[in-house]
């Protein structure tokens, strides 16, 4: 991810399109960092498992109380709420998330619950711009 400011000082974060076509970011959630995929088609920011611990979530101990549907099939999910969830100078607070089953994501997912929160968010060809 790269920042730039513009004369009026707005900071607008671009992300380029990895090898996969895929939008790809470090995002740093609770101040550790893990790198997630954007998806606009997830509602929620969604954890992998491993990412969970990584981020010290203790999954062991979540309650796996939601049925979701992902690439790899149903799954089960934990509700949780992210206290921080930044992006270059993008902060959010109080962030809904899920925490998946063990072995049901691959990758972690910067869903809508923090891509709705931005006032620009725009895809041209290779790069995605998030202002907020």
């Amino acid at each position: 991810a790269a920042v730039f400011t513009d004369s009026e000082g707005v900071q607008e974060v671009v992300l380029h399109k990895v090898l996969n076509g895929h939008f790809e970011t470090p995002v740093t959630v609770n101040g550790t960092t893990v790198q997630m995929l954007v998806d606009t088609g997830a509602s929620r920011v969604a954890l992998s498992y491993e990412d969970a611990e990584t981020l010290g979530l203790n999954p062991a101990g979540l309650a796996f109380t939601q049925t979701i549907s992902t690439a790899n099939g149903e799954a089960r999910a934990a509700p949780v709420t992210l206290s921080e969830v930044a992006i270059g100078p993008i902060v959010r607070n109080d962030v809904k998330a899920m925490v998946t089953q063990q072995g049901m994501l691959d990758q972690s997912l910067l869903g809508m619950s923090f891509l709705s929160t931005l006032d620009f968010l725009q895809m041209q060809t290779d790069e995605l711009r998030l202002r907020d």
